[in-house]
């Protein structure tokens, strides 16, 4: 089995420096360097199809873009990447969602996948008019899936939920293929909710053993509902020929971090609902000593972004040494990114890549040998992905 790689997408825009934001975390000034524009993006878009990247994922919230409507631009300017959409299931009727999600299937040859995110900070979700606490979230999210599957299957709905209700629902035409659902979440209820309706279970980059357990617990409780779920975790990358270039690359970064920022951006995050982002603070607790918390594994990033806040640091070699272990412990797809993003694509798509070919774990999922000859076109293959073509 060939594992899965997912880029990312900048659209609170991108830099040279870290860009924060997450979570209740502001965005840093560093994210006008390079404005999320439909060029930029496009460009990282393209490099990250090219190099072999079967998706890339873009956030939700308000400190970004919004992802529906830009990767439906960007999705335009490319033939094969397909989108991992953010989306927080409280903003939109099931209906609705079901249904944009089937013309963005149509609209993009089947290219489009659904990262289902309930919304961990309150005070963000009443921004949006979304007044419900965390676990009555988690359950209307679960009310949400339920009906957009039951859409897809061609069926009609009436349901009366706790939190939502639908009569006579139906979509005119169905989504082919129906997109998968990735789902994230460290609460008992999240769990829950993702052994019902997950199709891949995403955690944040945290070192193997906490990962591995992680999985066991969710595959646990997928079991018992006569499900099988596969796993993702979500990581920055600094990656290059050598690991003092990697981590030469590591102290830059943090050097850019002033203090203040890091002391608002922490008194922040620590009033999170989100277990997750709890655990990630957990991770080096507000300080920039010792944050290699396991062998290149760096949690620098999570003192001014909130979410994801670990990298993988190091040469290509390492890299994929630690790609290889998170794999042993469960890992098929990785959704990664780096500053700025761009460049990043190409130092990991270039270095790493390779030697996971070499080792047995990665295939392009776009080339075939013929890509190899001068003449050799490459087939549209949008319809299908990496795990399950079409």
């Amino acid at each position: 089995m060939s594992l899965t790689f997912h880029w990312f997408l900048p659209t609170n825009g991108d830099s040279r420096h870290v860009v924060g934001g997450g979570h209740g975390a502001p965005a840093t000034r560093s994210g006008r360097d390079r404005p999320p524009t439909v060029a930029y993006l496009s460009q990282i878009a393209r490099a990250a199809e090219d190099l072999g990247f079967a998706g890339a994922l873009t956030p939700t919230g308000a400190w970004c873009e919004d992802a529906w409507l830009t990767t439906a631009m960007v999705s335009q300017n490319t033939e094969r990447l397909k989108f991992l959409v953010a989306f927080r299931p409280g903003f939109v009727s099931p209906t609705l969602a079901a249904q944009m999600a089937s013309t963005f299937q149509r609209q993009t040859g089947g290219r489009l996948l659904l990262n289902v995110v309930t919304g961990g900070e309150s005070h963000e979700q009443r921004a949006y008019g979304d007044f419900l606490d965390k676990d009555d979230r988690y359950r209307r999210t679960g009310e949400f899936l339920h009906i957009v599957r039951e859409l897809w299957q061609g069926r009609t709905v009436d349901l009366a939920g706790e939190h939502l209700q639908v009569e006579d629902a139906k979509l005119a035409r169905v989504p082919d293929p129906v997109p998968e659902v990735y789902f994230g979440g460290s609460s008992p209820i999240a769990g829950e909710i993702a052994a019902r309706h997950a199709d891949v279970y995403l955690t944040w980059g945290e070192p193997p053993a906490a990962v591995a357990e992680k999985i066991a617990r969710i595959r646990a409780l997928a079991e018992k509902e006569g499900r099988g779920v596969c796993f993702g975790i979500r990581l920055h990358v600094i990656t290059r020929d050598t690991s003092e270039q990697a981590w030469a690359e590591a102290r830059r970064l943090l050097d850019g971090f002033d203090t203040e920022t890091v002391r608002a951006v922490q008194a922040g995050l620590a009033r999170s609902e989100s277990e997750g982002q709890q655990r990630m603070l957990a991770l080096h607790g507000g300080s920039s000593d010792d944050l290699e918390i396991y062998p290149n594994l760096w949690a620098g990033i999570g003192l001014v972004r909130g979410g994801a806040g670990t990298a993988l640091v190091g040469s290509h070699t390492e890299v994929a040494e630690r790609i290889a272990e998170y794999h042993r412990s469960g890992i098929d797809e990785f959704v990664l990114s780096g500053y700025p993003h761009l460049e990043e694509a190409y130092w990991f798509g270039e270095g790493v890549l390779p030697m996971l070919t070499a080792q047995g774990l990665w295939t392009h999922p776009f080339r075939t040998v013929a890509d190899a000859e001068p003449t050799a076109q490459v087939p549209f293959a949008g319809a299908g992905s990496p795990r399950h073509p079409a």
